[in-house]
């Protein structure tokens, strides 16, 4: 391993970000490097369970065509149907447990900083696609992800047991765990890592059990009304818009709760076609949050009502999409004594606990492996940042890539070497 190709992986899907659902080039090139090491690869469409596929509104022949001029692998491409992200697996055909490995692939709906002290910008590896960046780094985690299927690779004659690398798509959003989790490749799993750069951490730090992670439900809320002329008969109109507006209104004041932590918030809001027309139709995305799955609950409930009676005030109809979903994350102590001990060899500084703060859709793989008798775990691996997550400057020490590798292959001999 070499930091050179960690920070190549990194920048090139640094320079091309794609958004959730839309990873095709990022996933063409993932299927060819895992196949070219002698991974049996399984693609999206196979992968996940499409009926649980949320947010998801897709030309799938135009991001081909864009992903194909960017440098997708054609053939790999090609197979490809409607569904991106990719699993390898990894088979020693000696016996032993079957590990697995989580790395999100989806950038986020960012436009990245021009400013020529901000280093992509400087270096020539800022995004080519407007409106996107991989600012949540996982470019880095793909990267990690890539450079540890090499490595084990490398380790072929030393390793029993089967090894599977899940690279998954839409984790922005909470789209693509829920689906990812229920189709089914998660069953035979012993044990799951999943990791973050940077939440909370500094270059050097691992923090082990972090906690607080938000259950949280995406959702838009479409509101049907009836349009007419606004100055000859208004009274024939129903706004939409108007509904739209009391529904975010009375969603922002929503009661928070005393049993714990709860949050809302309505991101965009849309509605109408001119000054003097009732808007007969109306759009709003938000979101619900909840330290429990129970308070979670609570908030969403409170919005179904809201929106009820906002359009009932208006006499207009509504529908609600669930656009996104996460749960809560707890780690197998049991694993966590494992990795601090490994964590420590590479001089590492372990950090027991600290708050997450946010939603993260890993909490279904995590789930679905405790759930079936095997062991999880989700890590944060600290990393100096320039500017927070999600934030149009951010960028993250690189020299953290080889932590995680590193790691990552500790553990992974650690259980399945010989």
């Amino acid at each position: 391993m070499t930091p050179d190709t960690l920070r190549q992986w990194r920048r090139d899907l640094h320079r091309l970000p794609e958004a959730a659902w839309c990873e095709f080039r990022t996933s063409s090139l993932i299927a060819h490097h895992l196949s070219k090491l002698g991974f049996e690869v399984m693609l999206g469409d196979k992968l996940l369970a499409s009926n649980l596929i949320m947010g998801r509104e897709v030309d799938v022949q135009a991001q081909k065509e864009r992903a194909l001029r960017q440098g997708a692998h054609p053939d790999w491409l090609a197979r490809i149907e409607e569904i991106t992200g990719v699993m390898g697996v990894w088979d020693s055909g000696r016996p032993g447990p079957t590990l697995a490995f989580r790395f999100d692939i989806d950038a986020v709906e960012v436009d990245e900083s021009q400013d020529e002290l901000h280093p992509p910008s400087q270096e020539g590896w800022q995004s080519r696609n407007a409106g996107w960046m991989h600012a949540c780094a996982h470019d880095g985690h793909t990267a990690i992800g890539l450079v540890l299927a090499e490595r084990i690779a490398a380790l072929a004659d030393r390793l029993n047991g089967r090894i599977k690398l899940f690279f998954q798509p839409a984790e922005e959003g909470c789209r693509g765990g829920k689906a990812l989790a229920a189709g089914g490749q998660l069953d035979d799993v012993d044990a799951l890592l999943a990791l973050h750069i940077g939440i909370h951490a500094n270059s050097g730090e691992l923090v082990v059990n972090p906690t607080e992670f938000l259950c949280s439900t995406k959702f838009d809320v479409e509101f049907l009304g009836r349009a007419a002329h606004a100055g000859l008969e208004p009274n024939a109109g129903s706004n939409a818009l108007a509904a739209a507006c009391t529904a975010t209104t009375a969603m922002l004041g929503i009661a928070r709760h005393r049993d714990g932590m709860t949050r809302i918030n309505v991101g965009q809001l849309s509605g109408g076609s001119g000054r003097n027309v009732i808007p007969g139709h109306a759009r709003l995305q938000g979101e619900t949050r909840g330290a429990t799955p129970a308070l979670n609950d609570y908030m969403f409930g409170q919005v179904q009502q809201i929106v009820e009676g906002a359009a009932m005030m208006q006499g207009a109809t509504y529908l609600i999409r669930k656009q996104g979903e996460a749960i809560g994350i707890e780690n197998s102590p049991a694993l966590l004594e494992e990795i601090v001990p490994l964590a420590k060899a590479l001089k590492l500084e372990t950090i027991h606990t600290r708050r997450f703060g946010a939603s993260e859709d890993a909490g279904f793989l995590i789930e679905r492996v405790q759930r079936n008798g095997g062991q999880a775990a989700y890590l944060i691996l600290g990393a100096n940042l320039a500017a927070p997550h999600h934030h149009p400057e951010f960028d993250f020490d690189e020299t953290v890539l080889e932590h995680g590798v590193a790691l990552l292959e500790s553990w992974l001999l650690s259980r399945l070497g010989t």
